[in-house]
């Protein structure tokens, strides 16, 4: 009768390890999801990191009302408020939680604390609508298109792997869809 119980028990326990086993492994193969991920970065709204970015540094920042031709599933924001002001950036991330390619950034920061690139990482350099330089940087694993409207240096930045879908000459279009002239009218 002992043998039976112990037999029995041992078999209770090895369920019990299977199931919870085989749950633990099916938290690993999902993954967290981005409503969950991202704010845990630092990540909020797109509209609340700007609004206290443009607080800190008590100006307007226009983003582009063009955006990529490629399906996002969201939109996050981040303030990063680093000591002083040299550091400070907002960021912009739109992503697709079942295309991981579908990745999308801008990155904005005051030009006299800009990221300064040397000619060896700009592969190509474009002339905006407003007259401003643009350049064209490759790296590992995205390409970027850096310029400076308003006192603001902009980074638009798309992950390399959707470059066939989202040219430089795309990226061109939503940097001139930045429009401070309507600003400007405003408070005229």
């Amino acid at each position: 009768m002992e043998k039976k119980i112990y037999i029995c028990l041992f078999l209770v326990l090895v369920g019990l390890d299977f199931t919870y086993s085989e749950k633990a492994l099916a938290t690993l193969d999902k993954p967290e999801p981005y409503e969950e991920s991202y704010p845990k970065i630092g990540y909020q709204s797109v509209d609340n990191a700007l609004l206290a970015f443009e607080r800190h540094f008590k100006k307007d920042v226009m983003l582009p009302f063009r955006v990529p031709s490629i399906p996002f599933t969201h939109c996050f924001g981040r303030f990063s408020d680093l000591q002083g002001t040299i550091n400070d950036s907002f960021d912009l991330e739109c992503v697709h939680d079942q295309i991981p390619e579908n990745h999308y950034t801008i990155e904005v920061r005051p030009s006299k604390h800009k990221i300064q690139f040397t000619n060896k990482h700009i592969k190509k350099s474009y002339l905006l609508q407003d007259g401003q330089s643009a350049h064209y940087i490759e790296n590992s694993g995205s390409e970027m298109l850096v310029f400076e409207k308003a006192n603001w240096q902009y980074m638009l930045s798309i992950d390399k792997r959707v470059s066939k879908q989202v040219s430089i000459e795309s990226l061109i279009k939503i940097a001139n869809s930045i429009d401070y002239s309507t600003e400007k009218k405003k408070l005229l």
